[in-house]
C-alpha cells in the first residue's frame, strides 16, 4: 500500500506548556480524499504547520510520499501543495505573476511556469483577472488564486485548510467540483473544514483530533453507519395545531407547518409517513436537522471519544 502521508508518534509542545500534539500517528493512502476534523484548538493547525515545515516538531516522523521531511526536505516539499486559511500572497503583485513566481520556487523554467499558470487561471475562472493586482480580487477569487498557487507545481498531495471559509454557496460548489476533478485525476487531498456536510459528501476517510490526540480514524461510510439517532424536519400541508390527537407519535414543533421527529438506528422513517398519510396529513418536504457527521462529531468531541 502506498501512502501519501505517514505520521509516526508526532509530538509538539509550546513554551506556554500547551501539549498541542500528543504522539499522533496517522497514515493517508495515496489517491485518498481525506478529512482531518477537530474543534478549534484541537491541534489541526499545528499538525498541518509541521507537515509544511513551518513549525518544528519535538519528536516523531513525517513522510510525504516516502520522503522524510527532515532528511529529504526538497523531495517532500516538491510533492506537497498547501492552501492555508489566511491569504498570504503579495497584494500588489499581478495574479498571473503570483503563479509564475510560485512555480519558479520549485525550479520550473518560466515558459513552463507560464503554461501552468494559464491552465489553472482558466480552470479556476481567473483568466480575465490575470493582469490585475491581487488586492482587487473578491474574497472568493482570492480563495481560487490560493488553490491555483498551491497546484501550479503539480503536487501529488494537496492540503486544503478551511478553503471555503467565507465563500458563498455557489462558489463553494464550483470549488468542490474542481477539487473532486483533481482528486479523480490522482491528487491526494487532505481537507480540514468546519462545514461538516462538505466532509461527509466529499471525503472517503476521516480522522478526528481532540486535545492533540486522534480519537477516531475510519472510513467515512463506516463511521456514518454508527449514527444512533437522526432527527428529521417534516414540512406538512397544514398547521401543526390542527394535528390534535390524530398523530400517534411524539414530535416537536419546528414551526407552524413543521415538525421534528427522531428515529433510532434500525427504525424506519416510513412509519411516520404511514401514520400521517392515514390521517390525511401530507408531507411536502423533508430534511435532516443536522447532517450525520455533525451528530457524531458533537458526540465524540463532547465526550472525548467513542461511547
Amino acid at each position: 500500500m502506498s501512502f501519501a502521508l505517514e505520521i509516526e508518534s508526532l509530538t509538539k509542545s509550546y513554551s506556554s506548556g500547551l501539549l498541542a500534539l500528543d504522539a499522533v500517528s496517522l497514515n493517508v493512502q495515496a489517491g485518498d480524499f481525506f478529512a482531518l476534523l477537530g474543534p478549534n484548538g484541537a491541534g489541526k493547525s499545528t499538525l498541518i504547520s509541521i507537515i509544511c515545515s513551518l513549525v518544528r516538531k519535538d519528536s516523531g516522523k513525517v513522510k510525504i510520499f516516502g520522503h522524510d521531511i527532515d532528511t529529504h526536505f526538497s523531495e517532500a516539499k516538491q510533492a506537497l501543495g498547501v492552501v492555508p486559511q489566511e491569504f498570504n500572497f503579495n497584494a500588489f503583485e499581478k495574479v498571473r505573476d503570483i503563479l509564475i513566481n510560485q512555480a519558479g520556487y520549485y525550479g520550473m523554467v518560466r515558459s513552463e511556469a507560464g503554461d501552468r499558470a494559464d491552465h489553472y487561471l482558466e480552470k479556476l475562472g481567473l483568466w480575465d483577472k490575470r493582469d490585475q493586482a491581487s488586492r482587487f480580487l473578491s474574497g472568493g477569487m482570492k480563495r481560487r488564486l490560493m488553490i491555483a498557487r498551491a497546484l501550479v507545481h503539480s503536487p501529488k498531495l494537496l492540503v486544503l485548510d478551511e478553503p471555503t471559509a467565507g465563500v458563498d454557496i455557489e462558489l463553494r460548489r464550483t470549488m468542490w467540483d474542481f477539487v473532486r476533478e483533481i482528486n479523480e485525476s490522482g491528487t491526494t487531498i487532505i481537507l480540514t473544514t468546519h462545514y461538516l456536510e462538505e466532509a461527509e459528501n466529499l471525503c472517503r476517510n476521516v480522522a478526528i483530533i481532540r486535545q492533540g490526540q486522534i480519537i477516531e480514524r475510519s472510513a467515512m461510510k463506516s463511521l456514518l453507519s454508527t449514527v444512533k439517532k437522526e432527527t428529521f424536519i417534516l414540512d406538512l400541508d397544514r398547521d401543526i395545531s390542527q394535528l390534535g390527537e390524530v398523530v400517534p407519535f411524539e414530535f416537536a414543533s419546528a414551526g407552524d407547518h413543521c415538525i421534528e421527529v427522531s428515529i433510532e438506528q434500525g427504525q424506519s422513517l416510513n412509519t411516520y409517513f404511514t401514520e400521517l398519510e392515514r390521517n390525511n396529513v401530507k408531507v411536502l418536504s423533508m430534511r435532516n436537522k443536522v447532517n450525520r457527521l455533525e451528530e457524531l462529531f458533537v458526540d465524540m468531541v463532547g465526550n472525548g471519544g467513542k461511547q
